[in-house]
């Protein structure tokens, strides 16, 4: 297996993105929204699905895993389940991408999004998907990974410390730039208020003050100290944060956009930099994430929602000092 990038020169680069997640998170459709995206702004985009479960394609599709390998043959021909079948298709396209550097090499001065397989276990403990990453490294693409997690967990304390280890554990193993994105932004209450404002969440601050919400739960309170342990391990990293995202919305859209190029380092081409700077002219820098994570929280989340300084303040007695539970 050739280790050239697919033109064969040395210089050449590939900017894009490895699209992952958990099943349900809105991986196919961050991909059909972000292809119109780019397209819009100029950029000449290419979508690879290295799903073998995805069927009924909603995007323009370049290149298709099922072409090589698809998960129904795999369960009906080795009789395995949809876990397994879906390592064996990975290992498969991993001993096979001879077959991936041909189809790409038909797609030159192109972005690529690589929609990828929601199985977790694919990018926290098995590492056929982390090989073929860094094969496509060694052909000289610059990736970034971009992990997708329904925003309605953050209304479940549990549920979010899950979300916060999963995504630690996958930065970790996967080893690309990575940029976590709360999807779904427009559902995010689907399930429950928030206890704090969206910053909280998308920040991960200090989530001493989630705890406090497990303990008032008989179920959760006996594994408190399991579950301030989790939360000391997320926050020695210091890695996991998120952006929102709502697919629809063209601002939502552009903030993930430039979180992913700044992490890969993709650099504007003059027409894509005038189509973007007219689409958001008032968006510069750390300012304009500070804001727009405030215009997500006016326009997805119904006004009540206690803030942190609050929650601090009905945890502390008469005298200032932080009551026991």
């Amino acid at each position: 297996m050739s280790t050239q990038p697919p033109d064969h020169h040395p210089l050449s680069s590939y900017f894009g993105q490895v699209v992952i997640g958990p099943p349900g998170s809105g991986k196919t459709t961050y991909c059909l929204g972000m292809q119109d995206f780019l397209g819009k702004l100029g950029r000449k985009v290419v979508v690879v699905n290295l799903d073998p479960a995805n069927e009924a394609l909603p995007y323009t599709c370049a290149v298709d895993i099922s072409e090589l390998v698809t998960l129904d043959d795999v369960m009906d021909g080795l009789k395995l389940g949809p876990n397994g079948g879906l390592l064996y298709c990975m290992e498969y396209l991993e001993a096979n991408l001879d077959w991936l550097e041909d189809k790409i090499r038909l797609h030159r001065d192109c972005y690529f999004l690589f929609d990828c397989p929601g199985q977790v276990e694919l990018y926290t403990h098995q590492s056929s998907v982390k090989n073929i990453f860094a094969q496509l490294e060694k052909w000289n693409f610059r990736l970034t990974a971009v992990h997708l997690v329904d925003s309605h967990y953050c209304a479940d304390p549990a549920k979010f410390i899950s979300v916060l280890c999963t995504s630690l554990s996958t930065m970790l193993h996967v080893e690309l730039p990575h940029v976590n994105v709360l999807s779904k932004m427009d559902l995010i209450e689907q399930y429950g208020k928030l206890a704090f404002n969206l910053d909280f969440y998308t920040e991960v601050l200090d989530l001493s003050y989630l705890l406090e919400h497990l303990a008032s739960d008989p179920f959760f309170k006996k594994f408190l100290r399991l579950n301030e342990k989790l939360a000391e391990v997320i926050q020695d990293y210091g890695l996991v944060s998120f952006v929102p995202l709502n697919v629809q919305d063209k601002s939502s859209m552009t903030q993930v956009l430039r979180a992913v190029d700044k992490a890969n380092g993709y650099c504007f081409g003059d027409i894509e930099e005038r189509n973007l700077t007219a689409m958001m002219s008032s968006a510069v820098g750390a300012d304009f994430h500070f804001d727009h994570t405030l215009g997500v929280q006016e326009k997805y989340i119904e006004p009540g929602n206690r803030t942190v300084e609050d929650e601090v303040k009905g945890l502390k007695g008469p005298s200032g000092a932080r009551e026991e539970p």
